[in-house]
């Protein structure tokens, strides 16, 4: 780290040695372990337009489409691993110095890393839902029987996304088999919140009540580009709450900040969780 990274990140040891910090994460924090993030330098703009809600519940071919190319994406998804910065905020939380977790991103890394309470703004992509009946599944199950269904299917992703959704050649979704809810003969989709849909209103309720209750809000790896996270800190700043920012590259929340450090999450958490705190 450079003296200029090294002198912020101090100053941020010090605020969160006072305690009441609430996280809120993106994207760019699990990039170490694995998935892309969408803007960040170590990742990449998605090369297709997301799955909306809309086109999921009413389009069948664009439903088989989504469900080839997330059956594949999962096998990446599913296999990551908590990386050095998921461990370091587990750790900041076990040293009370986190009141509180949300997250944008669907991987469930922070629990994976022992984090508790985590609030999952847009769901988690480890849990299959039924439309029809609300019925929660695993994702392996989900799995198991996409495989039994489609054994010939020999797709081969040429990219991933941070939502698990694979890029696929076209010539590779034909044929491809879908199952519905073992309980009803539903419709369903994993636990995530598509584009178009909108995000269960206690989830940011919660958020906005940890924000306002905190000393700091610090964003860690999040573009802030989508109003989804942006909100947060727009509220923050309004109440008078300090703002720090860890991001690689620009984010839409420098205006609102106290502190931003431009540098790798997978340095600067460690460190940070690496002293003690009041």
């Amino acid at each position: 780290m450079d003296l200029q990274v090294v002198e912020q990140v101090a100053t941020l040891g010090e605020w969160i040695s006072e305690g009441g910090v609430v996280v809120l994460s993106g994207a760019g924090l699990s990039t170490d372990s694995g998935i892309p993030d969408y803007r960040g330098p170590s990742g990449s703009a998605r090369r297709s337009t997301p799955m909306t809600y809309q086109a999921f519940t009413r389009d069948p071919i664009a439903r088989r489409r989504y469900w080839a190319r997330s059956h594949l994406g999962w096998r990446t998804i599913g296999q990551a691993r908590p990386n050095e910065g998921h461990q370091a905020v587990a750790r900041l939380q076990e040293q009370g110095a986190l009141d509180g977790i949300v997250t944008q991103n669907v991987d469930g890394l922070h629990q994976a890393a022992g984090a508790r309470d985590v609030v999952e703004l847009h769901g988690n992509l480890a849990r299959i839902t039924c439309l029809a009946c609300g019925a929660l599944t695993p994702r392996e199950e989900l799995g198991d029987r996409l495989d039994a269904a489609n054994p010939a299917f020999a797709g081969v992703a040429v990219a991933f996304n941070a939502d698990g959704d694979a890029e696929l050649a076209e010539e590779s979704l034909d044929g491809f088999t879908l199952v519905d809810c073992l309980d009803c003969g539903g419709m369903l989709k994993p636990d995530v919140v598509y584009f178009g849909e909108t995000v269960p209103p206690e989830r940011v309720a919660r958020s906005f009540e940890l924000v306002e209750s905190a000393r700091t809000l610090l964003v860690l790896g999040s573009s802030l580009t989508v109003m989804s996270g942006r909100r947060f800190v727009l509220r923050a700043a309004k109440h008078g709450i300090r703002v720090a920012i860890v991001n690689r590259g620009v984010t839409r929340g420098e205006p609102y900040a106290s502190l931003v450090i431009d540098a790798p999450l997978g340095i600067v958490l460690p460190h940070l969780a690496s002293v003690p705190t009041g």
